[in-house]
């Protein structure tokens, strides 16, 4: 069995397989799409292929949706050149369910695939034709808060984002500038309405990417690269608007257990592709099966039923509130804590974690007794039902293959958001105090040690892959298990509230990190022996 729309003329051979398959005629779809697009989504990596995608997939089998999706990569092009042309656009979403059970279904809801390069004249200027159109009413994006940054690690603009500020929206280089410059097509077309929709897992998403475009606009008219009402444009809501979203669903990089499972079944060339950029991709996704969406209701030129597929449509408020539950209470905060400890201890997946008694006392006593307390309930999903779940049914799934080494990516830019408002919401509570947080100061002294690249055995590591790395590392490149850190060495790093959202010498930690850091280095072992003595 071939994923294309050739091998997929055999349906009775992929039925007999398991593959739940498309029950709509694609080629109308395509047809429809093409003639006027309603959505378009930038960044087609994992995550975009198991949710977005399939529950376009489910809405165009139940008849809700007549028109499928356009999918565009920015960031890494061969993901578009190797998994989505040769297959026809199409993929398989295989959910991997807490009881054992696997769903295999084969989704053919995006229907054109574009690369996101303005040297590519065709493939540009079809992304420009799109924008143009009336029909089109969202772009919505996966694209990592990294995405949205126009700044190096020292606050200077990068020297992509620098150019396109000064040459202007005709051949943009960088991501942003490029989507600018479409944003700019539909401006000059009719200053078309839109929803400019971010689904990526960070904070006021839809205000991280309202300052990047606002950027390139005030630049591009301040200059006279564009038309004065352009800046205006992206600035009034009843034209462009930029939701906040709260997104939540685990999808690791695709497993070698699931691409022989599918190997097994029949499926011809499922291999996963590692791309030149270290993208894991693959004709298939694996994720779990809980998800959640919850979107901002302000789309100024309508939208889809997409409430229909289980998004949740809400107001600003409740959106921040749910984000904010998940973001700093109810997972990522012990997503962090597993990952962290997990490459110390030398775990290689966090179900497994699940097992060790210390980690889930740790996890639980930072969601339930450090965290809950400041949780404010957004009403549309319960906080501690919401632990439960993730504690009980999502973490131990023995069946994801998920693992702390990827969710260990880039902790410098999620202890602010995952620790730091927690230690904020105790210093305004009068009923509380940032005393009583025993175990997030443990998390901080975690990943001093996790930067140390040696795990609990004495073993080196790599971490992975951060863009503070190189400006953090130092300040414990002289620590060794069995070595004593410095206050005084370590204080400029605790300092910075960039990174921790507090200072934490203002806040009474910073020492207490330190003593829990100096016994995790006390010699091998002495990871596991704090963790016990403390959770």
């Amino acid at each position: 069995m071939k994923l294309s729309e050739q091998g997929l003329k055999d349906r009775a051979a992929w039925e007999a397989a398991g593959f739940s398959l498309p029950q709509y005629d694609r080629r109308q779809v395509m047809r429809a799409t093409g003639e006027n697009p309603f959505w378009i989504h930038f960044g087609a990596g994992n995550l975009f292929r198991a949710f977005q995608a399939k529950v376009a997939e489910n809405l165009l089998n139940e008849g809700v949706l007549d028109r499928g999706l356009v999918a565009a990569e920015g960031f890494d092009y061969e993901i578009i050149e190797k998994i989505n042309r040769p297959h026809d656009d199409y993929g398989i979403a295989v959910t991997l369910k807490s009881d054992g059970s696997v769903d295999k279904a084969v989704v053919g809801s995006v229907v054109e695939s574009h690369i996101l390069d303005s040297e590519n004249r065709p493939e540009f200027d079809r992304l420009k034709e799109i924008f143009q159109k009336d029909s089109l009413q969202m772009a919505s994006f996966t694209i990592t808060e990294k995405g949205y940054s126009l700044v190096s690690a020292k606050a200077e603009p990068l020297p992509d984002v620098a150019a396109d500020f000064a040459a202007g929206p005709l051949r943009p280089e960088s991501y942003i500038g490029k989507v600018a410059s479409l944003l700019y097509a539909r401006f000059k077309a009719g200053e078309k309405p839109i929803a400019m929709v971010s689904m990526d897992n960070c904070s006021h998403n839809g205000d991280k990417l309202f300052a990047a475009i606002d950027a390139f606009a005030e630049k591009w008219t301040q200059n006279g690269k564009a038309e004065p009402g352009f800046r205006s444009y992206v600035n009034d809501s009843s034209k462009v608007s930029f939701p906040w979203t709260m997104i939540d669903k685990i999808t690791p990089r695709p497993d070698a257990s699931v691409e022989k499972l599918l190997k097994d079944d029949g499926l011809e060339e499922s291999e996963t592709v590692i791309t030149s950029k270290n993208t894991y991709t693959a004709p298939f996704v694996n994720a779990e099966e809980c998800e959640y969406l919850v979107v901002e209701d302000a789309f100024p030129n309508g939208r889809p039923a997409l409430e229909k597929g289980g998004l949740i449509f809400t107001d600003r408020q409740t959106v921040e509130r749910a984000e904010r539950m998940k973001v700093c209470t109810c997972l990522n905060p012990l997503h962090t804590c597993l990952a962290v400890f997990g490459c110390l201890l030398g775990y290689q997946k966090i179900s497994e974690e699940m097992k060790d008694e210390d980690l889930v006392k740790l996890i639980k006593a930072v969601g339930y007794r450090e965290g809950l307390p400041v949780v404010t309930n957004p009403g549309i999903l319960d906080p501690r039902e919401f632990i439960d779940t993730v504690i009980n049914v999502r973490l131990p799934n023995p069946f994801m293959p998920d693992t702390p080494q990827r969710i260990a990516t880039d902790t410098s830019q999620k202890l602010a958001i995952r620790f730091g408002e927690t230690i904020k919401a105790y210093q305004a509570s009068p009923a509380l105090d940032v005393k009583d947080l025993k175990l997030i100061p443990l998390l901080f002294a975690g990943w001093l040690r996790y930067l140390m690249g040696i795990d609990d055995a004495g073993e080196a590591f790599k971490p992975g892959p951060d863009p503070l790395l190189e400006s953090v590392r130092p300040y414990v490149a002289d620590l060794k298990p069995g070595g004593r850190a410095s206050l005084e060495k370590l204080r400029p790093l605790l300092e910075n509230s960039r990174i921790f959202g507090v200072n934490l010498s203002d806040v009474g930690m910073a020492e207490t990190v330190v003593g829990y850091l100096n016994e995790m280095i006390a010699g091998t072992g002495a990871v596991r022996a704090t963790l016990k003595k403390y959770v």
